[in-house]
């Protein structure tokens, strides 16, 4: 897979991302009938969101988080989906919460997980994201045009906060990243510098998503005064 940064503003491209064995998998696709042709882009599909699984989120292997401990991109979205399950109240519909959940961060499977550190523009990332959701559209568009079609308006919901569902689901990307923060330091103290992922309580606008954030941070503020008056005993 193609490094986030190895290619300058304006020239990357989704297809460069794409693995070899991928690339052979669509050269056999000219050689096959109608229905088999769909059926080679829609594994491909499968395979090139497959790399979700094994992506660690760059932030926590910023911050020195163990590569083995590193939750990958799967892992967020996964997560994410069970809590769109299970939090949003009942005048939003939560299938389409999961739906988003689940989407929001396929882009990622070619793109990588770009952060405000990784040295590109907002501009660009946001322009990266929008091809190669485009770019994997078509690999299911023959297979299943109608859901193609709800897989990039899916994403747009998100990316533009354009419903509801999307703003729950913004909001629960964020706690979900505070929780993996928060079961980081219960496994290891505060011996990664992750304390700046907390920061993420002040974009969230649901009340139901904030008093989460906040049940954790509160936990976070005790769980600390007791490792400092530890400390004071040590000493």
């Amino acid at each position: 897979m193609t490094s986030i940064n190895n290619l300058s503003e304006n020239t990357w491209k989704p297809e460069d991302a794409v693995p070899q064995s991928i690339k052979n998998l669509l050269a056999q696709e000219s050689h096959s009938v109608e229905k088999s042709s769909s059926i080679n882009l829609f594994l491909a599909f499968l395979q090139i969101i497959s790399s979700l699984k094994f992506q660690p989120r760059t932030g926590w292997i910023d911050s020195g988080i163990p590569l083995v401990e590193a939750e990958s991109i799967a892992d967020h979205m996964y997560r994410m989906a069970i809590i769109s399950m299970i939090v949003p109240p009942p005048n939003i519909n939560k299938d389409k919460c999961v739906k988003i959940a689940i989407v929001h961060d396929l882009a990622e499977c070619l793109v990588g997980d770009i952060t405000p550190f990784s040295g590109i523009a907002q501009q660009e990332k946001h322009r990266r994201e929008l091809e190669t959701i485009n770019y994997i559209c078509e690999f299911v568009k023959p297979y299943n045009a109608e859901f193609a079609h709800e897989m990039r308006e899916l994403w747009t919901d998100y990316e533009e906060i354009r419903t509801p569902e999307a703003r729950y689901v913004k909001d629960i990307d964020k706690f979900e990243m505070i929780q993996m923060a928060w079961e980081y330091e219960l496994k290891y103290g505060l011996k990664y510098d992750i304390g700046q992922f907390y920061r993420a309580r002040s974009a969230v606008k649901t009340k139901e998503v904030g008093e989460l954030c906040d049940a954790i941070l509160q936990k976070r503020e005790a769980f600390i005064e007791k490792l400092e008056k530890k400390e004071e005993k040590k000493g």
